[in-house]
């Protein structure tokens, strides 16, 4: 069998049905490309692996897991990729859909490399960390509302879909989990520098109780700065205000 490691923060779903709903949230829209994130013991994978007509590939960073998957799926063989999400280059040379029970510890910064993929990602299903998951989908004006949900929806329809609760993993996390979906819209704020904009959203939730002349106040010219749009907080403002924000910058 395997181990699980909480140095890389494992919770293996054992629940199939759970997996089942995935699998059926995938099949709602057609793909020809499909990556898993973090297959570790297959309770997904072997689901995945039955879905005809499809360029299927798995990235695992425990050596273990994948010593494990090979063995016991043999149609695995040269589609496993040992590694990180977070360090391996894009695996498909078109767009493709990712699917995976994300490892909580590192679920934000996955998130910041499907962003960083978004040429290339068509869809993304994933599980997270419940509080997570509502930060990711949150509207303007939410408590849960922050520089994940601005980053994400600039660039993706964000759905929440289902609770999953502890008993459905081993070892039970301690919290709520939730799956959720992103949907490519593309680029329609059409934002021309990812990065200043994200150093943008950043800064204005940095302080994010004040108003955002105060935490801002460096990035624009004194008479942009008086505009009515920065007595307000960043919580405030939508993917539409920001974008508006990032054009008037230095």
């Amino acid at each position: 069998m395997y181990t699980l490691k909480k140095s890389l923060g494992q919770h293996f779903l054992t629940e199939n049905a759970i997996c089942e709903q995935i699998i059926g949230l995938l099949k709602e829209e057609p793909f020809a490309r499909l990556l898993e994130v973090g297959p570790g013991g297959g309770a997904l994978t072997r689901h995945l692996l039955s879905i005809l007509n499809i360029d299927f590939k798995a990235v695992e960073i425990d050596r273990e897991k994948i010593s494990y998957l090979s063995a016991n799926y043999p149609a695995l063989n040269g589609k496993l990729i040992e590694g990180s999400i977070l360090d391996i280059p894009n695996p498909f040379s078109e767009t493709f859909t990712l699917v995976g029970n994300f490892p909580y510890n590192i679920s934000s910064q996955i998130v910041f490399r499907v962003v960083e993929w978004r040429a290339s990602m068509e869809r993304m299903i994933g599980m997270f960390q419940k509080e997570v998951a509502e930060r990711i989908c949150a509207a303007p004006g939410s408590k849960d509302y922050g520089i994940l949900s601005v980053i994400v929806q600039a660039y993706f329809e964000t759905y929440y879909r289902f609770d999953v609760s502890p008993e459905c993993f081993k070892p039970p996390p301690k919290v709520m989990s939730g799956v959720i979906v992103l949907k490519s819209i593309g680029n329609p704020y059409g934002i021309a520098d990812h990065d200043k904009f994200v150093r943008l959203v950043k800064a204005a939730f940095g302080q994010r109780r004040k108003q955002l002349r105060n935490p801002l106040k460096s990035y624009f010219d004194a008479t942009v700065i008086h505009d009515e749009l920065f007595s307000k907080r960043a919580e405030q403002l939508s993917v539409a205000d920001f974008v508006m924000l990032l054009n008037k910058m230095k």
